[in-house]
């Protein structure tokens, strides 16, 4: 049976397409479902052009309802994996999918992370602290933005003349060619 994949993005879901090209045609795993907050969010439509069923959810469905818990449970979902996802996720999920729940931070965590840290706003940041380097993180997630156990970092340099543009470019560069390894690695060391 392949293992299973739940991916939360709450806009545009580039690293949500890579994972989702790197898992059409694997043999032991697939993208199950893609969840978001955003009624609005293009990663509707790229989970549309995969034939991936989609559910959007609100605040108090994903935050006081185990309704979102349950729909994982039925599709037996072995990972989430979050791609751009902008919520804290709530104790209830967290309990259900313990060590379970990834997401990737477009920095070197701990700097740079934290709530409200997302996007341009982390890009930005490093750009004002003239940092020499940048990179992404994927960890694992708690009850906290950005503080749970590290599982892979990489890093490119900050050259001079690199403007924000540069430095998204870079991070996203590194994001697609990694996220979606580390998913299959995590899943392969899950029994099944």
């Amino acid at each position: 049976m392949k293992k299973r994949i739940a991916l939360f993005a709450s806009g545009s879901g580039s690293n949500a397409q890579k994972i989702m090209e790197y898992f059409k045609k694997h043999h032991d795993a697939e993208v199950a479902i893609v969840l978001t907050n955003n009624p609005e969010a293009y990663v509707l439509q790229r989970a549309d052009n995969f034939e991936i069923p989609s559910h959007i959810f609100d605040n108090h469905e994903f935050t006081k309802t185990d309704d979102v818990v349950q729909l994982l449970k039925n599709l037996q979902i072995d990972l989430i994996v979050l791609a751009g996802f902008l919520w804290l996720i709530p104790q209830n999920l967290l309990k259900a999918f313990p060590n379970k729940i990834i997401n990737i931070h477009p920095a070197l965590l701990p700097k740079f992370g934290g709530k409200g840290m997302y996007g341009d706003k982390v890009h930005k940041s490093v750009l004002d602290s003239k940092e020499e380097e940048s990179g992404i993180t994927i960890h694992f997630v708690n009850e906290q933005f950005d503080e749970g156990e590290l599982i892979h970092q990489s890093r490119f340099r900050i050259e001079e003349g690199d403007d924000l543009e540069m430095i998204k470019f870079k991070g996203q560069q590194l994001e697609h060619l990694h996220y979606p390894r580390v998913v299959e690695g995590l899943l392969k060391k899950m029994k099944s």
